[in-house]
C-alpha cells in the first residue's frame, strides 16, 4: 500500500494542474483515471477543437493544451494510473492518524490524508444512435463518436449527426478537408453557438455543406467498412439513401457518478457540493475540483478549476502539516522551481 500526499481521481487537465500545485508546495500526488491516457474530455473527445479561454494563450487545441500541463509537471512527483477507477473509499485509522483508503479496479491500494475529486463529468461514454443496432460494429471502420484527427477525414464524404456545439464546430472545419460534408439533425433549430450556426448556415448557402432536416438516421449500410447510409424524413417518413465514408454521431455524453454515489458525499443532482473557502466536500480531506463540483456561481470552465485546486491544496497542506504556516512564493522568485525547469539565469 503506498502512501501519498494527495489522491487525485481524474487526470483531466485540473487533475494535471493539480499535481503543479502540489509540486510548488512539495507534495506529491498518484493520479488514477479511467480513460487509457490523461487529459480526460480533452483528450478523448476534442483533441483537436480549438480552446480560446486559456489566459496568455491565444489559441490552443485540446491536445496541445494537455500536452502544455504534463510538460509543466514534468519537475514534480507523482505517479499515474490509467484504465481503472477508483472502486472503493474508506477511512482508516494509523494511530493517532486518520487517513483515507483508496482501491482501484486493478487493486492498486493508496493511503492519503487528502483525496481530490477532479472528474470531470464523472464516468462518461458517448450516446448511440437510437434505433440502430450495434453501430459499433462500425467503430472506427466509418463510425465515430468524437474527432481525434482531421486528416483522417480528408477527401471523404462525411455525415455529422447531432444539434449542439460539437456537431456545428466540428461541421465548419471538417468542410475545410473534406469531400462532402452533410449535416443532419431532426429538426431545424440548434442548440450550440449561434455564431457557429450562422457559419454552418453561411456554408450551406455556398453549398459547401449539406443540411439535411427534420432527418433521422434509419440505417448503416456496409460489410467490413462504412459505405452507404440511409436517412429517414421525421415529417414524410420518406427515406433516401447517400454514399458515405465516416458518419460522427455527437449526441452528447452519458455520464455516470459511478462508485462516486456509494461515498456519503453530499449531491447537488449530479454533482458534488462543495464549500468555496477550500472546495472540501461534507467529508474532512474530500476535495471535489473542476467541472464536478456545484456551488452558487458556479462555470464549468477549466480556468475555474485551476482556481479552485489551488486553493484546495492549500488546505490539503494544512491537513498534512497542522499548525504550519503554508509557505507561498510567487514562481518568477521560485529558484527551485526555475532549477528544476532549467531556467537560465
Amino acid at each position: 500500500m503506498k502512501k501519498k500526499d494527495i489522491i487525485v481521481i481524474g487526470a483531466g487537465p485540473v487533475g494535471l494542474f493539480t499535481v503543479f500545485e502540489a509540486g510548488l508546495l512539495g507534495l506529491n500526488c498518484v493520479l488514477i483515471d479511467n480513460l487509457d491516457k490523461p487529459g480526460g474530455q480533452c483528450a478523448e473527445l476534442y483533441p483537436e477543437k480549438p480552446i480560446y479561454d486559456i489566459p496568455g494563450v491565444p489559441f490552443q487545441t485540446g491536445q496541445e493544451h494537455v500536452d502544455a500541463l504534463l510538460k509543466q509537471i514534468e519537475p514534480f512527483d507523482y505517479e499515474l494510473f490509467l484504465s481503472q477507477r477508483v472502486d472503493s473509499l474508506s477511512e482508516i485509522n494509523d494511530g493517532d492518524e486518520r487517513f483515507w483508503e483508496v482501491v482501484t479496479t486493478e487493486n492498486e491500494k493508496f493511503i492519503s490524508k487528502n483525496i481530490f475529486i477532479a472528474a470531470g463529468a464523472g464516468s462518461f461514454e458517448a450516446r448511440r444512435p437510437p434505433n440502430i443496432e450495434d453501430p459499433d460494429k462500425f467503430i472506427n471502420n466509418g463510425v465515430t463518436y468524437a474527432v481525434r484527427s482531421i486528416a483522417q477525414y480528408k477527401d471523404k464524404n462525411i455525415f455529422i449527426f447531432g444539434g449542439g456545439d460539437s456537431a456545428l464546430d466540428w461541421t465548419v472545419e471538417l468542410s475545410k478537408v473534406a469531400k462532402s460534408v452533410s449535416l443532419v439533425h431532426r429538426r431545424d433549430a440548434f442548440r450550440g453557438a449561434q455564431h457557429t450556426e450562422e457559419m454552418m448556415r453561411d456554408l450551406v448557402k455556398k453549398g459547401d455543406v449539406n443540411l439535411l432536416t427534420p432527418y433521422l438516421i434509419d440505417s448503416i449500410i456496409g460489410e467490413q467498412k462504412v459505405t452507404e447510409v440511409t436517412l429517414k424524413n421525421f415529417e414524410t417518413n420518406e427515406i433516401n439513401s447517400y454514399e458515405a465514408d465516416e458518419l460522427i454521431f455527437l449526441f452528447g455524453l452519458n455520464k455516470k457518478l459511478g462508485p462516486i454515489l456509494e461515498w456519503d458525499i453530499e449531491l447537488s443532482g449530479k454533482k458534488i457540493t462543495v464549500n468555496t473557502e477550500n472546495f472540501q466536500t461534507n467529508k474532512e480531506g474530500i476535495f471535489a475540483v473542476g467541472d464536478i463540483n456545484d456551488y452558487p456561481g458556479k462555470l464549468d470552465l477549466i480556468l475555474s478549476g485551476f482556481h479552485e485546486t489551488t486553493l484546495a491544496v492549500q488546505e490539503a497542506y494544512k491537513r498534512i502539516h497542522p499548525g504550519e504556516r503554508v509557505p507561498f512564493g510567487y514562481t518568477t522568485s521560485n529558484s527551485k522551481l526555475q532549477e528544476k525547469l532549467g531556467v537560465k539565469k
